[in-house]
């Protein structure tokens, strides 16, 4: 675990061509703590890749400052030519990335596996 500030923890994992990061903690309202679009990206360039899947299970709520943070780290990663997906949003997290009319771009994914391969899970 990486505790890049007080009151904002990351798993961080690398797997081919990807950095997994699975948010475990979040406060956007610690003092003097960089935003967590800038947490991100210092990860990504750490790692020399722009590549992201952002696990996102244990954020029990998307709120309006959070989803700006998302959606400035999609626009600079996109920017470089790079991927950013999300996944492991709770039902009512899915519900509040389509209300902000996020959701084509981000397109929530199940788990880990189904955003590193860009499509959902076919049952057998």
């Amino acid at each position: 675990m990486l505790a890049i500030a007080p009151g904002c923890e990351f798993d961080v994992q690398r797997g081919p061509d990807w950095l997994i990061v699975r948010i475990k903690s979040f406060d956007p309202a610690g003092p003097d703590s960089p935003p967590l679009m800038e947490r991100i990206w210092s990860l990504l360039e750490q790692h020399f890749t722009y590549r992201v899947v952002l696990e996102l299970d244990q954020v029990p709520l998307l709120n309006s400052a959070l989803v700006e943070q998302l959606f400035l780290l999609y626009r600079r990663i996109q920017e470089h030519d790079g991927v950013m997906r999300l996944c492991g949003l709770s039902p009512y997290n899915r519900r509040v990335l389509h209300a902000c009319r996020l959701d084509e771009r981000l397109p929530p994914y199940r788990d880990r596996q189904e955003a590193v391969m860009g499509r959902p899970r076919q049952p057998r």
